[in-house]
């Protein structure tokens, strides 16, 4: 009975200590001398918290980039085995290059004079035309100064070209399928080549646009709140602007 009753003597007088410290926690804070201290602890909380949003987007691109490399490795493997199969099945119609030899008397040469074999003149290939894909411009600080503070709220100069770095992924994505030729496509691509077509429209022909499904596609980018916001500031600094129709919102770079 004396032990039950030391347990709950106990208990109540811990119950009591922790109602006494969230009541001192909780005057802390009207103290003056303190207010300064917990205003600078929230800068460093909020600082803190910008921060470990731009490594998430670093580490968010960073993986995109490694998905991509990864991709082109496996590409270049079936280019080098295309090319291996090319070199082991030469067509019999091409013509075949041989090196001539001028016959001469060996006892009208000067011994310190070597003959010198023709050689053969190859036909260049041209070279492939290097298509540019254009790319969304970086903003500046000066721009990003100029947004209005109620527009960006506390999005940060590097968030914003973050998203615009995403974003490039994606079109440069995209158009690389679209100027691929098409017996070359996975039927992967061949989906994604037929979609990207019929989104184009009068007012986007022959520029360069994404749309929601691009983002979703090629970059790992949310489409949530945040997102629009960015997008809103990249339209104020003229860096894209918006084409809609047939339930799509077409994302033109300037």
């Amino acid at each position: 009975m004396a032990s039950d009753l030391e347990q709950l003597c106990s208990y109540v007088n811990e119950k009591i200590d922790n109602i006494k410290k969230i009541l001192s926690i909780r005057n802390l804070g009207q103290a003056p001398a303190l207010k300064t201290t917990l205003s600078k602890i929230e800068n460093e909380i909020i600082t803190v918290n910008e921060l470990l949003n731009h490594f998430e987007l670093e580490i968010q691109y960073q993986e995109q980039t490694n998905k991509s490399l990864k991709e082109l490795c496996e590409s270049l493997e079936d280019d080098l085995k295309d090319v291996e199969h090319l070199k082991e099945h030469i067509p019999s119609y091409l013509p075949q290059v041989t090196v001539t030899q001028s016959l001469v008397n060996k006892s009208n040469l000067d011994s310190k004079e070597p003959v010198e074999a023709e050689e053969p003149v190859l036909a260049k290939k041209p070279p492939r035309e290097q298509r540019i894909i254009k790319e969304m411009q970086f903003i500046t600080t000066d721009e990003f100064n100029g947004v209005p503070a109620y527009m960006k709220s506390r999005l940060t100069y590097c968030q914003i070209n973050d998203v615009i770095k995403e974003i490039n992924k994606a079109v440069v994505s995209k158009y690389k399928i679209i100027h691929q030729p098409k017996a070359s496509m996975s039927s992967v691509k061949r989906n994604l080549y037929q979609r990207f077509i019929n989104e184009e429209t009068k007012d986007t022909k022959g520029r360069y646009f994404i749309v929601e499904a691009d983002l979703k596609d090629f970059t790992n980018l949310k489409a949530d709140k945040r997102l629009y916001v960015i997008l809103n500031i990249l339209r104020h600094c003229q860096r894209l602007s918006e084409v809609r129709g047939g339930g799509l919102t077409r994302y033109v770079l300037i």
